[in-house]
């Protein structure tokens, strides 16, 4: 009986899993209309109450208009006037005492972390963590800079994400000498599903073809042997 619980767990435990997350995600884009809802409520007459309150009970309305309106403000800030006044709105919130250290802070990692020309989390890698002899997965963030890159050989650095199992989003920031790093293969997917799985969803791995004898080299040895 226990062999059949457990099979029948696997069976329902990563669709349950991915409903919750999936059902997270739904909320949260509810709740920033609910929220839009009831500021639009407050400034358009009491008439129109009634066609909000309907907006309001449509399930999934929340999440398809998010995304509407980030594709809308992607397609706006990528042209020449959307960065004019990108560049006004982040020079407005860099003015207001408390946001901009907040707001500068997130945008520095959030633009590290998603731009395309960027090389953070770009790369897997293995390193000794926390000690000699003990291997782990980390990611490639980038190099030392700032003042740290005036102790440390910033070209012979790395600076290293090293997540924790079972959840990644929390973790350690090292600097380690590049040489004491070995690269990966497998892409930053693959390395994720390895940490998350604590290393029982193992990535496939081909070892590439041995190297192929020269054919004058073949020849030359048969032509020595003979």
């Amino acid at each position: 009986m226990k062999k059949y619980i457990i099979a029948g767990l696997l069976v329902w435990l990563p669709l349950a899993i991915t409903i919750w997350v999936l059902s997270w995600v739904l909320g949260l884009a509810d709740g920033v209309f609910d929220g839009l809802l009831r500021v639009l409520q407050a400034v358009l007459p009491a008439g129109a109450a009634p066609a909000l309150e309907r907006l309001q009970r449509v399930p999934g309305l929340g999440a398809v208009l998010v995304l509407l309106g980030m594709l809308l403000t992607g397609m706006f800030v990528t042209n020449m006037f959307g960065q004019w006044w990108l560049v006004r709105w982040n020079r407005l919130l860099n003015n207001i005492p408390i946001v901009k250290s907040v707001y500068s802070s997130v945008k520095q990692v959030s633009d590290t972390l998603f731009s395309s020309s960027g090389q953070a989390f770009r790369e897997a890698v293995l390193v000794q963590y926390p000690r000699n002899g003990s291997w782990t997965i980390a990611f490639v963030t980038g190099r030392p800079g700032g003042e740290v890159a005036n102790y440390l050989h910033a070209e012979d650095y790395l600076s290293l994400y090293v997540p924790t199992t079972p959840n990644p989003t929390s973790g350690f920031f090292l600097m380690v000498p590049r040489a004491d790093v070995i690269k990966l293969d497998m892409s930053v997917d693959e390395a994720l599903k390895y940490i998350i799985s604590m290393g029982v969803v193992a990535p496939r791995y081909e070892p590439p073809p041995p190297a192929l004898e020269p054919v004058a080299a073949q020849a030359d040895g048969r032509n020595l042997g003979g």
